[in-house]
């Protein structure tokens, strides 16, 4: 694949969703950046502001197997993983598929299932697999999880564990429109839902040749140096608790190539390790209980202050003529 067949696929993968979430660029890259890294998206925010909307929007875009799972407090682990079921003609038991079996499955309102159901997507998640009754069997690639959540405060709400939450590559939060994009959305939805324009802009092949490529980008010693100084900064933080792990410099770097090719470059700067930190680590930390405690300030407003703080003192590097 050439940058400007990469380029081209891109785009038309952005435009395709853009059709239907107006004026939310930052979510869509975040989108596209998680689908190419080979991560998982988590859309925080309250209801009614278009989470599953982008979900379905991105599936939509592309020809593959897309499962949506509505996560409720009666949804069993098999519901989502799979169970084995006896055959009395073959008296044997054989595996019968869960939702998770497909390329993009979007986990609505996860956080209103019951932990051990929530735990049935952790294997699924970090190694692309599921094992039932002993026996392992491999998810398709690409495989993307786009979850939804409302905020902790919701009635009938679960926190999702650490664990889980690590695993997410990205956390973003729609916000609400703007007043002009509501206007818009008065006129246009009342004729038509949007999703019923959305065309398949790339197949499954696709885009594993997409993330081939964005995985080939180029990744100096001294890059990954400031990406591992920047995650143990989180760690050694007064202000935070639990910093971010291992697994967070991983996909932080991982991100930090997709965002260098959607950039147009061959190679990771800087500017795109520090422009995806929040996105990447504030759903990983937790911030001491004297700062969460705080009444002057949200908890998330204190993790992206302790974010830009870690990041301006960390030494950024600089290129040095050979």
């Amino acid at each position: 694949m050439t940058p400007d067949e990469f380029r081209a696929l891109t785009t038309a993968i952005t435009d395709s969703v853009g059709t239907v979430i107006d004026g939310k660029p930052g979510a869509l890259s975040a989108a596209l950046v998680c689908l190419l890294a080979e991560g998982h998206l988590l859309i925080e925010d309250v209801p009614g502001v278009g989470k599953t909307m982008l979900a379905r929007a991105l599936a939509s875009s592309m020809d593959a197997v897309v499962r949506r799972i509505q996560f409720t407090p009666d949804l069993l682990p098999g519901d989502v993983t799979g169970v084995s079921v006896f055959n009395p003609v073959t008296r044997e038991f054989e595996f019968k598929p869960g939702a998770v079996f497909a390329n993009i499955v979007i986990a609505d309102e996860i956080n209103r299932a019951s932990p051990k159901t929530q735990s049935a997507l952790l294997e699924a998640m970090e190694e692309h697999q599921v094992t039932v009754d002993g026996e392992t069997h491999q998810l398709p690639a690409p495989f993307l999880v786009v979850a939804t959540q409302n905020p902790l405060e919701m009635e009938g709400t679960y926190a999702l564990p650490e664990a889980q939450r690590d695993r997410f590559m990205m956390r973003l939060s729609m916000g609400y429109p703007d007043a002009a994009a509501e206007m818009a959305m008065l006129r246009q939805r009342d004729v038509r839902n949007p999703l019923e324009g959305v065309k398949a802009v790339v197949d499954a092949a696709t885009v594993r040749r997409l993330i081939w490529f964005a995985r080939n980008i180029h990744v100096s010693p001294v890059i990954e140096s400031y990406a591992v100084q920047l995650i143990q900064a989180t760690r050694t933080h007064p202000e935070v608790r639990l910093g971010a792990s291992p697994r967070a410099t991983l996909q932080l770097v991982r991100a930090a190539k997709v965002w260098a090719a959607l950039n147009d470059r061959a190679f990771v700067i800087p500017d795109d390790i520090t422009d995806l930190l929040e996105p990447v680590l504030a759903h990983r930390l937790i911030p001491t209980r004297a700062v969460s405690g705080s009444r002057s300030r949200s908890t998330t407003d204190a993790v992206a202050d302790i974010l830009a703080s870690v990041a301006r003192s960390t030494p950024v590097p600089i290129a040095t003529r050979g």
